[in-house]
């Protein structure tokens, strides 16, 4: 299986399975002298795991994180990062009836097609239990961003008809609310409505946002390697997301170019922008103002009412899933959001540090002289 890959200089390489011994990833380009434990992981695979909120299932799974190597007395040797998620929650007996047919809304038939074969216990590679990977990478990448000044959140911007009033917007309440939503009151009103949809034993979908605060202008290529195509590209690859919006997104089709452009300006003196419809990218590469990236998520696809289906015969029959289903993906998927903005950010950052001779010439020139 190919793609499991991502990155040029900060590389990432996740493996494992659903309903395997373990997940994990490894981490190929972190710089060396980087304090790190695991507790700085932890955090966030916490924030993406089950049974933590009244929005999630109750199934418990502990998560907990393991460095394996690239750590020596608390800093990165800046060797391979290997990290390990055991399993220890999963139930393959929910899922064994499901090997006989494909489930509406999963990559049951497509993988099938693909393979001539497939992991039928919850998805196996192409669960969203994958990203328990990409967050413990994710969190390396975020740590080492904050330290240079670059700060990431992803939030829950809607969830079904309830959105966010961001004139609200209050960061806590990110992480202390069970959407994950920045507007309490709209925290509220979608827990209100997320027990409705429990009820009625559906799901539904919603969207999240992701800012990026302190980028400097200049990240990201004007070609293959826009930072916005980088950026669409990570976060298109989180299971169940459907769209990813820069900025305004498609509201901008509706506009003139006065009404959208953004213009320039100076400020305590730099250059700085009077709006910001672009979020923050122009030409595919970042222009120092905010980046405003936002994901649409579809509903969970597996829930409790009678679906239409095939088994592998072709024949057509009727089917109720079992197993734990959260009603909803996005509060525990923003975090997932998160860290792979934070992945494509660094390593265009690293990537960049290549660009001009001048910035070959302060480093190595320093360097020099220090020696």
């Amino acid at each position: 299986m190919a793609g499991s890959t991502l990155g040029t200089i900060f590389k990432i390489t996740t493996w494992g399975e659903s309903h395997g011994k373990a997940l994990g990833v490894v981490i190929d380009g972190c710089p060396a002298g980087l304090p790190l434990e695991e507790s700085d992981i932890q955090k966030y695979l916490d924030r993406r795991k089950p049974g933590t909120s009244s929005v999630t299932t109750p199934r418990k799974e502990d998560d907990s994180v393991e460095i394996l190597s690239g750590v020596f007395e608390g800093r990165t040797t800046g060797t391979p990062i290997s990290m390990i998620v055991r399993n220890t929650s999963q139930i393959s007996k929910d899922y064994s009836e499901i090997a006989s047919y494909y489930r509406p809304g999963h990559a049951d038939y497509t993988f099938d097609q693909k393979y001539g074969f497939r992991d039928y216990r919850g998805g196996g590679r192409s669960s969203g239990r994958e990203t328990v990977g990409r967050v413990a990478a994710g969190a390396v990448a975020l740590k080492i961003l904050k330290q240079i000044g670059v700060e990431i959140l992803a939030y829950t911007r809607s969830i079904g008809p309830v959105e966010a009033d961001m004139s609200r917007f209050d960061r806590d309440a990110v992480l202390s609310t069970p959407t994950a939503m920045p507007d309490r009151a709209a925290n509220e009103a979608a827990v209100k409505y997320l027990e409705e949809i429990r009820h009625s034993t559906d799901s539904v979908g919603g969207c999240m946002e992701c800012i990026v605060e302190g980028l400097p202008a200049g990240i990201g290529d004007p070609v293959f390697e826009k930072l916005d195509a980088g950026l669409a590209k990570a976060i298109m690859s989180i299971g169940a997301v459907k769209a990813v919006e820069i900025g305004d997104g498609t509201q901008v089709s509706a506009r003139k170019g006065s009404e959208n452009n953004d213009g320039f300006c100076a400020k305590d003196g730099r250059i700085t922008k009077t709006s910001n419809h672009a979020g923050g990218i122009l030409g595919g590469i970042s222009d120092g103002d905010t980046v405003l990236v936002r994901a649409y998520v579809k509903p969970t696809p597996s829930i409790y009412l009678t679906q239409q289906t095939v088994d592998r015969q072709g024949q057509s029959i009727r089917i109720n899933i079992k197993g734990r289903h959260d009603p909803v993906i996005v509060p525990r998927a923003a975090v997932v959001m998160e860290c792979m903005t934070a992945l494509t950010v660094l390593d265009a950052m690293m990537v960049n540090m290549s660009a001009r001779m001048d910035s070959l010439e302060n480093f190595y020139g320093k360097k020099l002289l220090r020696d």
